[in-house]
């Protein structure tokens, strides 16, 4: 999507400014640990020694190809970044891991009651497609980054559809939604999460708008309807006035109708035979 490649194409500071904190936390992470910590990793090695080969039931870990762990030892990032696919090693009593699904999921927005640019009340929800690119940020930075994206999407769907009208709402549902995705993705950055795609899925409207909004179009149709009607009855009388005109100048051409009308009244077997009589006869009857 063109926001997609905005976002790439131009950094956002806040965003490189926590991914530099966490890399300052990992690299700190391999400092000095001070005397307790060498005692606690030298214990710990020591354990592992004692009750080897049974211990690597409790060191080696292993992760899917859709899963990173990051390792915190002693309460610190663990230097390197998320481990995974695969297979790792842990420290016992010292290490421990979260596992990351870096796989991209699905939600739905519960239907927000909003109230439009135009005082309509309307309720609406959406889907939302994200993933998470950075699983350290999203362990470090941020409690429940997949709730924490949910609450936001709520919020956001409520903020930008109040500025829209309802007709804005109905026909442009594809630049909304590019809309939210934009503002999802900047916000949710800097807790390691990308917002692929933003879907509105139902607009439902109130049942008295509904029934207006019908009684409208209906309406329009019939206006729209007559109007057709009327433009031909004035170009049918056009014709026939056009017709009449060349009548009048040929005496013949009456006749010929004449004919081609007896024609067909006696194709459809009917007995009734009509005999046209000129009005000018009888106008000039009228006079004596």
């Amino acid at each position: 999507m063109p926001s997609s490649r905005s976002n790439l194409e131009s950094p956002n500071p806040e965003l490189e400014r926590l991914q530099g904190d966490v890399m300052e936390q990992q690299k700190e992470s391999g400092g000095d640990n001070g005397a307790c910590g060498y005692v606690l990793y030298a214990l710990s090695i020591i354990l592992v020694a004692l009750f080897f080969p049974f211990s690597l039931c409790f060191t080696i870990k292993i992760v899917q190809e859709y899963e990173r762990a990051v390792i915190f030892r002693l309460g610190r990032v663990v230097s390197g970044g998320a481990k995974g696919p695969g297979m790792f090693f842990v420290y016992p009593c010292l290490d421990e891991f979260k596992k990351v699904d870096l796989r991209t999921t699905a939600f739905d927005v519960p239907p927000q009651e909003i109230l439009t640019k135009d005082s309509v009340t309307v309720a609406v929800d959406a889907v939302v497609y994200s993933r998470i690119f950075d699983p350290t940020m999203s362990v470090c930075n941020v409690e429940n980054a997949q709730y924490s994206t949910k609450l936001l999407a709520a919020t956001t769907l409520r903020n930008v559809l109040g500025t829209k009208n309802m007709s804005e709402l109905l026909s442009e549902r594809e630049t909304i939604s590019e809309q939210m995705q934009t503002i999802l993705d900047v916000s949710t950055d800097p807790w390691g999460i990308k917002v692929e795609r933003v879907e509105i899925k139902d607009v439902r409207l109130p049942q008295q708008l509904q029934r207006a909004m019908a009684a409208e179009a209906e309406a329009s149709r019939e206006a729209r309807a007559k109007v057709l009607a009327a433009e031909g009855e004035q170009k049918a009388s056009r014709a026939l006035k056009e017709a009449a005109d060349i009548m009048m100048q040929s005496p013949a051409a009456i006749q010929l109708r004449y004919l081609q009308t007896l024609n067909s009244i006696a194709a459809e077997k009917n007995s009734t035979i009509i005999f046209p009589l000129p009005i000018d006869l009888l106008s000039s009857m009228v006079k004596k």
